[in-house]
Order: C-alpha cells, then structure tokens, then sequence
C-alpha cells in the first residue's frame, strides 16, 4: 500500500512539473516599474557574463535598451523562448543600442554548465549566474513569478532606466521584436 502512495505522490509530482514546463500563459506581468527617481538597488550590484568573464552593472548599461530574461537549463520553455530571442537578435540587426541578459537563476546550477549550455544552443547573448541579492531586489521589488523560468519571465529596461514587464509566456519573435522598438 505504501509503495503505491509513493508511485501516486511522485507521478503527481512529475504531473505538476510537466504542466508548469509547458505552460504558455500569456497574463501580463505585473507592471514593472521603478519608483520615482529611485534606481532599482540590483542596478548597481556586479554582475559577470559567464562566456567573457567580464563585470558589469545594469547600471553600466545606461542608455540603452536591456532585455533581461530569467530562465534555467532544464527548463524547454525557457529554450522555446531563447529561439525566439535568437531570432529578434536577426530582425534587429547589429545595434549597439540594445542588450539581452539572461539569468540562470537555478541555485544548482553554475558557470561551467551554463557555458557548456550556450554553446551547444549557438545563443550569443550575456548570460550570468545572479547573486542571491540580486534575485531578492527583483523579487522583493516586483514579483517573485519572475525568478520561476518555465513562465518565461521577461523585463525590459528603457533607455530612461524605467522597468516593464512582459506577458508570462513564449513570446514570438516578432511580437517581442516589435515591443522592444516602442522602447
């Protein structure tokens, strides 16, 4: 008998997380944006793009357009969306005036497996591991949804330093293209 409630708790288990990987909810996430004349604390905390090695800050970033993205290796939803933005990356061209960052923010994942990652998708982005205070700022200041990757989460950040947050879901191409000009 027990072995039986084990088999139905682990199939309902696996039941769960095969729903949530393949959700494509579009409900919009929540609004995103930075209070008045307050920069976001996460905006000055060190980053490094795993690829490069390179330190930066979104702060260092002014100016221009981010698109950050929160994903995890072994989530297929967050690699349906990185198809999506390698495919942006092709309608927009070669501009100097535009960043993706995506955050792995599984805590068992790490740098080497994220290299290994990137490269075996052929995904030419920043990519970093981010601290637990940066993943605290963003949750704390506007939803803990966006450090869940099978609901693809996405924020952009204007050229002013404003945040907005997308639909929850896979976005195609052309409707991430065309929203990423508005801004």
């Amino acid at each position: 008998m027990k072995k039986c409630q084990h088999i139905l708790i682990l199939i309902l288990i696996i039941g769960l997380l095969l729903t949530a990987c393949s959700s494509t909810d579009q409900s919009a996430a929540p609004e995103a944006t930075k209070e008045e004349d307050e920069i976001p604390a996460w905006f000055d905390m060190p980053m490094k793009d795993v690829q490069t090695g390179e330190t930066f800050t979104i702060s260092d970033l002014s100016g221009k357009v981010i698109l950050i993205e929160t994903m995890a290796m072994w989530c297929p939803t967050c690699l349906k969306q990185e198809k999506e933005v390698k495919m942006v990356l092709e309608l927009l061209g070669d501009r100097d005036d535009f960043i993706i960052i995506a955050m792995d923010v599984d805590p068992n994942e790490n740098a080497t497996a994220l290299k290994a990652y990137i490269q075996e998708n052929e995904l030419d982005w920043i990519f970093v591991i981010p601290s637990i205070e940066i993943k605290r700022d963003i949750s704390n200041r506007y939803t803990a949804q966006l450090l869940n990757p099978p609901t693809v989460p996405m924020l952009i950040i204007d050229r002013n330093g404003d945040v907005y947050g997308l639909p929850f879901g896979v976005k195609g191409a052309t409707a991430l293209h065309n929203t990423i000009l508005t801004y």
